[in-house]
């Protein structure tokens, strides 16, 4: 799942809409929407991200949000490490290889790492 996706599943869930009717709202299948929640689809554009947050009603930095949370929800990431030191190229291809191996606590440790560098 990525952070778009559990963030839509939320905002369904709290508006208590299926996904089907949530779907034909947005006028886009059912297949798509929970690919999308499940992160087996790519992150939508602009223009899907805003139609979301009209549908849910959301504006001003909650939209904001939104927006960010679909930048950050691309399920295939693809790391470029040219002109940068060995060791960034070590840290990209190290993440790459375990990612998958990783325990939820060290994986929270990370990113908190991340987000404030």
């Amino acid at each position: 799942m990525t952070p778009l996706g559990l963030k839509i599943r939320e905002l369904r869930t709290r508006k208590g809409v299926t996904l089907k009717e949530m779907a034909d709202a947005l006028d886009v299948s059912s297949a798509y929407l929970s690919a999308l929640e499940h992160g087996k689809r790519g992150r939508p554009n602009r223009m899907q991200v805003q139609r979301i947050c009209e549908y849910f009603n959301i504006i001003w930095d909650d939209a904001e949000e939104l927006e960010r949370l679909a930048a950050l929800s691309h399920p295939r990431v693809t790391v470029d490490t040219a002109g940068l030191g060995a060791e960034a190229t070590e840290l990209a291809n190290r993440l790459a290889q375990t990612i998958r191996k990783l325990p939820q606590a060290k994986i929270d440790r990370l990113l908190a790492e991340l987000r404030d560098p």
